[in-house]
């Protein structure tokens, strides 16, 4: 991949090949950042995983950095002011299946009643392919909808492995105190960790790293828990 000349003077400035503390790392992609908006940092985990094994899980961090989410929730017809009570944007079954049909994708989130899937798992197409297709391993399928709503108004996230066993997920962003940041970090690792299948090998944290949107990435001394 071919980087601009700012991108290049930016890895000058540090060791791009050593580890540091996350304190450090994250101090070290705020000195790096080079873009004039306020980017996002980044937070890569490459775990060892076997074929048949995956992480996947949702989170609250401890400080939130994103807009308010716009919720959509299918529901019956009889919980619809329950959910728009709770804070959901948008509820309903039919007319929201059919608004989905049509390419309406005016939400950031999805939840939905156990006794509506059947209906809702027909828009898998549309959905899955964003990864806005309501699941009960993520909690946006569930009959409590006001807890549920309630977690994602507050900045609940999902993170999961790709298929090369790599978790990317957005921990905060470049504005944000150092502090924060870390936190976000250790509560995503913790996840992380927890989420480790039984049969792991060791090692299943490979390696740890950290970058804004534009700016090199930093390299995380992690050391795994016992």
């Amino acid at each position: 991949m071919k980087h601009g000349k700012k991108y290049r003077e930016s890895v000058k400035k540090y060791d791009s090949s050593a580890t540091y503390d996350v304190v450090k790392a994250c101090e070290l992609v705020k000195e790096l950042k080079f873009a004039k908006f306020d980017e996002t940092i980044e937070l890569h985990v490459n775990l060892r995983l076997g074929k048949s094994q995956t992480v996947r899980d949702t989170l609250v961090f401890p400080h939130q950095f994103k807009g308010e989410k716009k919720v959509l929730v299918f529901c019956q017809a009889d919980r619809v002011k329950e959910a728009l009570d709770a804070g959901a944007t948008y509820a309903g079954s039919d007319e929201y299946i059919e608004k989905v049909k049509g390419g309406w994708l005016d939400f950031d989130v999805a939840v939905a009643t156990p006794d509506m899937m059947k209906d809702v798992g027909r828009l898998g197409m549309v959905l899955g392919r964003r990864g806005l297709m309501p699941n009960p391993k993520t909690g946006t399928v569930t009959k409590d909808i006001v807890a549920a709503i309630g977690e994602l108004k507050r900045g609940r996230v999902e993170f999961r492995a790709d298929k090369t066993g790599i978790v990317h997920l957005a921990v905060g962003k470049s504005s944000m105190e150092t502090s924060k940041v870390v936190d976000n970090i250790n509560a995503l690792m913790s996840e992380i960790e927890r989420k480790k299948p039984s049969d792991a090998k060791a090692g299943y944290v490979q390696t740890v790293s950290v970058n804004s949107t534009m700016g090199p990435g930093v390299w995380i001394n992690y050391k795994e828990a016992e």
